[in-house]
């Protein structure tokens, strides 16, 4: 009996019997590494359809990638909490469908919802992200919970399983940003990818569905096996589906065009039938004139002309550096003011370069060359000592990049600059005014000499405007330009010595290790 015994003892004890509810392993990755990159394509695509209406901030992108993880986190909870009180294969399937008519409806809330809360406050901008994402998101996080139930037939192999579906649903999200990023987000407008999505989400969903159904070794009746039973629910389902698809063809649409970085659109102005006002996320952007390229309808762009017409003598050819683009209205002032003037372009949105030169009138040529390329990145390429004039007009929807506000840019541009040349960089914020008080010191950190040009409003902190900083290495011609500033519509002053550092304070020095642009623009 002894004997006996430990025999027992040391026989290897025998694998469980598969789970037949399981499904296979192929199957099962599959619906983890779909639903899970799903959810990224969401996230990137939901930055696009919201920034037409709140921008595209630091607080924004936050509020996106912050809803989003609830909605994971939510979703994943719900999903584990019902696998544990259903069975599994009855709720996968619905998941999936219900997800891509939800993501079929998410463009036209947004963009109804969007109009109203245009230009909001942080509530508006979290409501709008949250309609944006949540949902969907939610539904396609408690697929993975439900796959994990089915799969863990075996308890030994529970970390195998978890870490290999965990794995397999990381994989997704990263394949899903990188191909979104990269690709789809350059090659299709939001509307397309969101309703491709909504239909392959609900096409496997049906699928799936199917293919359980069939399978049927579970021993549960057809409601048990993928979509709700009745014939009835899925028509409902069928009929949400193609009313969201249906809403999204005649939600109103802020764009003619989406570029990569932009919901862009051109309008015609009432006032002139030659001008042309060009819009970013909904935002007023440029302004030009085809038939006179001397108008310059926005203060701040008088006061860009302003300066130029003081760089150097009446008529003078000038080399000028343009960072960003828009609608090329200085360029197009230079060129004729200054016949044979040379602009360069760095402009980052290829898509806005061709909608200009479709629109606008924009064509490169020997006075103009363009480059598709971060700012930051093209102005280290160009030639010390090469440019007369520098303009910074380059905005993420109303906010300065912060790689183009710090110290280490300030000195990149004043190293292309030639002995005399001046840099004008416009600037725009609101009270308590911290961050053009920041940007005036980063500024002086690199130049010699530096001025202001702003609204008397703007200055005493009443309220939010453009401001254009003006920096050279050698003595700025001051006098010249408040006079021209002084001539102008729109009262505006030139602040410089004292005054001006009376202005900034001790104001943050912006650096590459440490520029809070965002935070310094909060109207708290």
């Amino acid at each position: 009996m002894s004997s006996s015994s430990s025999s027992a003892a040391v026989a290897p004890a025998r694998p469980a019997p598969p789970d037949a509810r399981a499904l296979p392993n192929g199957l099962a990755a599959f619906l983890v590494f779909f639903s899970s990159g799903a959810v990224l394509v969401l996230e990137t695509v939901a930055l696009r359809l919201v920034g037409p209406y709140v921008g595209v901030t630091l607080e924004v992108t936050s509020s996106v990638i912050g809803i989003a993880l609830g909605a994971i986190a939510y979703g994943a909870w719900t999903g584990g909490w019902l696998a544990d009180r259903r069975d599994p294969r009855a709720l996968i399937a619905p998941a999936l469908v219900l997800a891509g008519i939800a993501t079929a409806v998410t463009l036209p809330v947004v963009r109804y919802a969007g109009e109203v809360l245009r230009g909001g406050a942080a509530s508006a901008v979290l409501l709008l992200t949250a309609l944006a994402v949540f949902v969907p998101a939610a539904l396609l996080a408690a697929v993975t919970p439900l796959v994990v139930k089915l799969q863990l037939a075996d308890l030994r192999r529970t970390g195998q399983v978890v870490g290999r579906l965990s794995g397999v649903g990381t994989l997704g999200g990263i394949t899903a940003t990188l191909l979104t990023g990269f690709v789809l987000v350059a090659a299709l407008p939001s509307s397309v990818i969101l309703l491709a999505l909504a239909v392959l989400l609900g096409g496997t969903g049906l699928g799936l569905g199917a293919y359980l159904h069939r399978q049927g070794r579970a021993g549960l009746a057809g409601a048990g096996t993928g979509l709700p039973g009745p014939v009835r629910t899925k028509a409902v389902l069928a009929v949400l589906g193609l009313a969201g698809a249906g809403l999204t063809t005649i939600a109103p649409n802020p764009c003619d065009v989406e570029t990569a970085y932009h919901c862009a659109s051109v309008e015609t102005d009432p006032g002139r039938p030659s001008g042309r006002t060009l819009l970013l996320n909904s935002a007023q952007h440029s302004y030009v004139d085809l038939a006179d390229p001397t108008h310059l309808e926005y203060a701040y762009t008088q006061w860009i002309g302003a300066a130029a017409d003081v760089a150097a003598p009446a008529g003078q050819r000038l080399d000028a550096l343009h960072l960003g683009g828009g609608g090329f209205t200085v360029p197009r002032y230079l060129t004729a003011t200054r016949p044979g003037t040379h602009n360069a372009v760095f402009e980052i949105d290829g898509g806005l370069v061709e909608l200009d030169r479709r629109e606008l009138g924009v064509r490169p040529g020997p006075g103009l060359r363009t480059e598709v390329g971060d700012a930051r990145v093209l102005l280290d390429a160009e030639p010390a000592d090469s440019r007369d004039l520098v303009v910074g007009d380059a905005f993420g929807h109303l906010v300065v990049p912060w790689h183009l506000a710090t110290r280490e840019m300030a000195a990149g541009i004043n190293r292309v600059l030639r002995p005399g040349g001046i840099y004008v960089q416009n600037v725009i914020d609101y009270p308590p005014g911290r961050f053009i008080r920041s940007e005036v010191a980063t500024v002086a950190a690199a130049f010699r000499h530096v001025a202001l040009v702003a609204p008397p409003d703007a200055v005493a902190g009443r309220t939010g405007a453009n401001f254009l900083i003006v920096a050279s290495d050698e003595p700025l011609p001051l006098a010249p330009l408040a006079q021209r500033i002084n001539a102008l519509p729109e009262a505006a002053i030139v602040l410089a010595g004292d005054v001006l550092a009376s202005f900034v304070g001790d104001a943050l020095v912006l650096t590459d290790d440490y520029a809070p642009v965002d935070q310094l623009l909060a109207t708290a």
